[in-house]
């Protein structure tokens, strides 16, 4: 490898900027265009500048010519020599929208945006600035008077600060050359001054035998008004962070002192400080520690997180899995001795069962991300969205610290998106509308996520117009649908998730074709969740989704079929009851049916529906599970009930093939395969029988 090849730190950057791009996007929406805060501007400012270092580094030179620009506006904006307007504020979110683009193909491998588009952007920016400016911004920066670098910038609190900064051990991936770029992008902090080069730590031996050439270290010195961690975040994916120390440096009296103008940089003799030599692990791996002359500093300044991939923490996770069924056999095993014999054994395995659960519960503890990062999506959508249909909105997030598990954070995005929009097109009422009806001419549209039970629940609600019964109604008519006016609400809610179903009289660009509600029931079925809806006119609507906290672990119910056991989701069955031989009766063309408390149930004998051979004939010696899913209820005869417990879902589509009614398999105590009941397929084909003999 070229000692000059930084390729080794691109995810590092390609993760860093995301976060910067995804910081700066939620920054601007919260921006106050009549009274600007000041932080916020410099944060901004500071997440374009990051990505301007990083992308120059790696040679991105389209990247970096944009964030050049939007550096250029926003530092005189947060200087007050610009006003803060809508259009800036558009500009910003249409260039971070490109940024992004560039960024992602460029992790593929594939070059970034057009030339023109790039262009297109960066003269925009220009042209905010208004017309003096933007021919200053476009011939570049004038020279300076009295002094070739910036001031440097005072903190919020006024306080300068100082802080040395160490680059090395070197060696043929990280040289004294390569910080010569990265050094550029620090004078713009503030004031930089080298203070010389230096001996790096002593030398460690190597297979028995001492090295003969010591590392080399170049240290500078930096006056600005920065933050420790935001001088770490600079440095981030600019270097290597175990060859990079930054040491704060108590501040110095003034005193006059002769300076040297060197090119663009301004060089300042230093005076002694008390460098702190970096400390070493075990494995003779350096590493980054942040201290003052006088000592470590807080705890709260260390690292509190590390980068680790995901494939590492699925196959931590996937071994825990292995470890719980493994602990679930030796259960088995010892549950044929006798306890008073083995007393020790049992003890052993009481404690191996209580370990290994908290090993289970920390694993999956790793996964488990804030619903902060959903709803961080949905501002830039609702603004825009609002904008392009004349509505003014406000939205709300409740619960934003709610975990839950990265895989279903990750697909619960496209669901939201469709109930967000929804909200905005069909249930929010133009400004002039909610103002004729009594209302605030501004809506709001709430996000709430919280945990109850063993599951989470994600709302969106809106203070709209509320669903129409009647429009419902006669639309479902319209399309062939069996429906009454006797049906109640619930039911009435649910036609809105038929597949090509819409009220809307018009179609736009944002919803109407009727694919969206139906999308939104099948993506949270699959996800193991269910979907309701509230609504009442003129009040507002709300849908609540309910979603397992994790798909890799389930609580289930296992029932006996003859010789085989089935796994049924816990979180379905409302009851189970062993019914009176005249319960269950016959409908003429509709199959059988139980009345459980007024209401007539669908029964489904589950070995028919899997096409296994049940032991149990006759209803009343067997069990009905009374099930709910798709906004109805089935009664599921099984044989036998064997208990309830955990179990660690198998993916049966990845191992063997999709089978209908079957969402995954698990591993039991003895080693045997149990499959995992699919409840959604199961109802949804109970009460379609029903609807065709009708």
């Amino acid at each position: 490898m070229d000692g000059n090849d930084l390729s080794q730190y691109l995810g590092v950057f390609f993760d860093e900027a995301a976060e910067h791009l995804a910081a700066m996007e939620s920054l601007l929406l919260e921006l106050d265009v009549g009274a600007a805060d000041a932080e916020k501007l410099a944060a901004i400012f500071r997440a374009a500048h990051s990505v301007k270092g990083g992308a120059a580094m790696f040679g991105m030179q389209d990247i970096a010519e944009l964030t050049h620009e939007m550096e250029t506006v926003f530092d005189r904006v947060r200087r007050g020599e610009q006003a803060l307007t809508r259009e800036i504020v558009d500009t910003f979110l249409a260039c971070a929208d490109a940024l992004k683009a560039m960024l992602a193909a460029r992790r593929k491998g594939e070059s970034g945006a057009a030339e023109a588009d790039v262009g297109a952007l960066c003269g925009r920016l220009r042209a905010s600035l208004g017309t003096s400016a933007a021919a200053e911004a476009a011939e570049g920066p004038r020279p300076q008077a009295h002094s070739p670098v910036p001031e440097a910038q005072a903190a919020p609190d006024g306080r300068l600060r100082t802080f040395e900064i160490v680059f090395g051990p070197f060696d043929r991936k990280f040289t004294a050359a390569a910080v010569d770029g990265i050094v550029a992008d620090l004078r713009d902090f503030g004031t930089l001054e080298e203070i010389g080069a230096a001996p790096g730590p002593k030398p460690r031996r190597a297979r028995g035998k001492a090295k003969t050439k010591a590392p080399v270290e170049r240290r500078f010195r930096i006056e600005t008004g920065s933050t420790e961690q935001e001088l770490a975040d600079a440095l981030g994916f600019m270097a290597d962070p175990d060859r990079v120390e930054v040491i704060a440096v108590e501040p110095q009296p003034a005193a006059p002192r002769p300076v040297e103008e060197q090119g663009f940089g301004l060089f300042v003799p230093s005076q002694d400080l008390r460098a702190a030599q970096p400390a070493e692990d075990g494995s003779g791996s350096k590493v980054v520690e942040l201290r003052s002359p006088k000592g470590p500093l807080p705890q709260a300044a260390e690292a509190s997180s590390i980068r680790v991939s995901v494939e590492k923490v699925d196959q931590l996770i996937n071994l825990v899995g292995e470890l719980v069924i493994t602990q679930a056999m030796l259960a088995q095993t010892a549950s044929r001795f006798d306890p008073v014999l083995h007393e020790a054994l049992f003890n052993g395995l009481a404690q191996l069962e209580r370990n290994t659960r908290d090993l289970q519960e920390a694993a999956m503890a790793i996964r488990m991300m804030p619903m902060s990062l959903v709803f961080a999506r949905f501002p830039r959508l609702v603004r825009d969205t609002a904008a392009k249909l004349g509505k003014e909105v406000e939205l709300h997030t409740v619960g934003e610290n709610t975990e839950l598990d990265k895989g279903l954070i990750e697909r619960i995005v496209d669901p939201l998106t469709h109930l967000v929009r929804n909200s905005l097109d069909h249930g929010l009422e133009p400004p002039e509308e909610r103002a004729a009806a009594g209302k605030v001419r501004r809506g709001t549209i709430t996000l709430h996520a919280y945990h109850q039970g063993g599951a989470i629940v994600i709302e969106v609600s809106d203070d709209g117009r509320g669903l129409q019964r009647e429009k419902i109604l006669a639309k479902a008519r319209e399309r062939g649908r069996a429906v009454s006016d006797a049906m109640t609400d619930a039911e009435v809610w649910q036609l809105v998730f038929e597949p090509g179903f819409s009220t809307a009289e018009q179609v736009t660009d944002v919803s109407g074709r009727g694919v969206g509600m139906d999308v939104v029931r099948r993506n949270i079925q699959e996800l193991g969740g269910r979907v309701e809806i509230e609504s009442s006119a003129g009040v507002g609507t709300r849908v609540t989704i309910r979603l397992p906290l994790t798909l890799a672990i389930l609580d289930g119910m296992s029932v006996r079929l003859g010789r085989e056991i089935v796994i049924v989701p816990l979180g379905y069955i409302t009851e189970a009851l062993q019914p009176q031989p005249e319960a269950v009766r016959s409908l003429a063309g509709r199959g059988l049916v139980i009345a459980v408390r007024g209401e007539y149930l669908p029964v489904v004998a589950l070995a028919e529906v899997l096409g296994l051979p049940g032991e149990k004939r006759r209803y009343e010696e067997g069990i009905l599970l009374v099930l709910e899913a798709e906004g109805g209820k089935t009664a599921l005869f099984v044989d036998e009930l064997l208990g309830q417990h955990q179990v660690v879902i198998k993916s049966l589509e990845a191992n063997y093939r999709k089978v209908p009614g079957i969402s995954g398999a698990t591993i039991l105590g003895d080693g045997r395969v149990a499959l995992i009941l699919d409840v959604a397929h199961v109802v949804a084909r109970a009460h379609s029988r029903l609807e065709l003999a009708a």
